[in-house]
């Protein structure tokens, strides 16, 4: 079996009768969806919220309770997944063009269970490139501000056009190389004029769930 869907089956235990839970978006968030669709088929009674149009949908299509965000004080569990994830549970995430609704709803949540695969467990965050979502309106100078931090960027494309998010901003792919100082690093980025949000979640994650190739899971 897929080791991103065995660490998303895990992680749907977790689920009780009567929760709010966030759902996240990406490849191993979607069989997150599709087991908490199954389990709502089985008898399951939770309200979800999700962090994209495209989970929604998904998560709509399988019958699961769809809440607005206004309706909602707190969120009881979110399952989301990460681009990294470091022995210190700190995540760069925003692969899928989702960072900025994953880092509300996380915000909002008691519990942030992380599901990956084992290719994603690192002992130094930064090999992937960190996402920065920016406003539209003046991009090329916000560009240049991000890249007098040392990064090396390139403004995400899809399908030959600029990446849109569900937010209408733009996403710039960072490479700052090894990320040592990740607080500080996130905090330095959210100053910059333009900058909405960044793909570093420092100290959000309560649970780590590893799918591994072999078949088996651990729960850091």
């Amino acid at each position: 079996m897929d080791s991103k869907k065995l660490a998303a089956e895990k992680a749907v235990e977790f689920l009780k009768d009567g929760m709010v839970v966030g759902l996240g978006t990406g490849s191993t968030a979607y069989w997150a969806i599709q087991k908490i669709g199954q389990k709502v088929k089985e008898g399951l009674s939770i309200k979800a919220i999700a962090t994209s149009r495209a989970s929604e949908e998904l998560a709509i299509e399988l019958g699961i309770t769809m809440l607005p965000f206004a309706e909602i004080e707190q969120i009881d569990v979110t399952i989301d997944g990460a681009d990294e994830v470091n022995n210190e549970w700190n995540l760069i995430k925003g692969g899928g063009g989702a960072l900025l609704r994953e880092k509300i709803v996380a915000a909002a949540s008691k519990q942030l269970i992380i599901i990956v695969d084992e290719s994603k467990h690192v002992g130094q965050l930064g090999r992937f490139p960190l996402p920065v979502e920016i406003v539209p309106f003046g991009y090329e100078m916000t560009i240049r501000k991000l890249r007098n931090l040392g990064a090396e960027t390139s403004i995400r494309t899809k399908e030959n056009q600029m990446f849109v998010t569900d937010n209408g901003n733009y996403i710039v792919d960072c490479q700052f190389g090894t990320i040592s100082q990740a607080e500080q690093l996130e905090h330095t980025l959210n100053l910059i004029p333009g900058v909405v949000d960044n793909g570093l979640f420092i100290g959000m994650a309560t649970n780590v769930i590893v799918g591994y190739a072999n078949g088996t899971v651990k729960l850091l």
